[in-house]
């Protein structure tokens, strides 16, 4: 959350989505000083590595780091040289979906298909897998890696912003402090709307205007919040029937569907 809060109020010593930039040259500048993907990338991994130490009270040295299917061989070098930089040993990088299918025990269960729908913060995944005496072979693989949870809180913070401009003549998306209050109500507003169906938002003293504060207070439909993240939703599908066409299956061919990342989960 903290985070989330320094990319909107400094913005400019803030990186944000750095995966997309493993394993290409390009440089990020922070204060004056260059930095490499993996630099950056290594800076996540101490402070996972620190946290991690931090609960289980012991050193820890050895690592498997996850990566996208579809990375290549430069992508995943350089996610293996951001382990070495954060002092671990890599013992190995393994696909994503893999490991996923790992955690749901579905390397257990004799042979069969399955599909990881990965559905992240800034990108989108799909990925088809066989799985037989426990080794996975990935079948297909696709996606949008600009297509995200994020374009959804940004979508309902413009229908907030519009809403509220109608009444009050104000833009809350033009002042950084104001945009990140309205985000954050977004973002709870979307884990309420999961299990219920309509839910307020209220945030005091928004802003002032002539003087006198004002408030954001308006009710947010189940119907509306899915009007408004539908397109997005609906945007997966292409990427899903292509990785079925790839690897030459049909919907009913899949054994398993395995959901993955933060927005499958609002």
């Amino acid at each position: 959350e903290a985070a989330k809060r320094q990319a909107v109020t400094n913005p400019e010593d803030t990186v944000l989505r750095i995966k997309r930039k493993m394993g290409t040259n390009e440089k990020i500048k922070i204060r004056g000083k260059d930095y490499t993907p993996e630099q950056i990338s290594a800076f996540i991994l101490q402070k996972i590595k620190k946290d991690a130490e931090d609960f289980l009270g012991e050193t820890i040295k050895d690592a498997v780091i996850t990566v996208p299917a579809y990375f290549n061989d430069d992508q995943r070098q350089a996610t293996k040289d951001a382990g070495k930089i954060a002092g671990l040993n890599v013992k190995r990088i393994i696909n994503e979906p893999t490991a996923a299918s790992l955690a749901y025990g579905l390397d257990k269960e004799g042979e069969h298909r399955i599909a990881v729908y990965d559905f992240g913060g800034g990108t989108f995944d799909i990925t088809l897998m066989e799985v037989g005496e426990g080794v996975f072979e990935v079948l297909s693989t696709n996606g949008d890696t600009k297509l995200g949870g994020s374009d959804m809180d940004q979508a309902l913070v413009d229908y907030i912003a519009e809403e509220f401009k109608k009444q009050h003549k104000i833009d809350l998306r033009k002042d950084p402090k104001t945009f990140q209050r309205v985000l954050e109500v977004v973002e709870a507003a979307k884990m309420e709307l999961s299990s219920t169906l309509q839910t307020d938002i209220n945030l005091p003293y928004i802003t002032v205007i002539d003087n006198e504060p004002k408030h954001l207070e308006m009710k947010l439909t189940r119907a509306k919040f899915e009007e408004i993240i539908g397109p997005f939703v609906e945007k997966t599908e292409k990427p899903c029937k292509q990785a079925l066409k790839d690897a030459k299956l049909k919907p009913a061919d899949i054994d398993h569907i395995v959901l993955v990342g933060g927005t499958t989960e609002s």
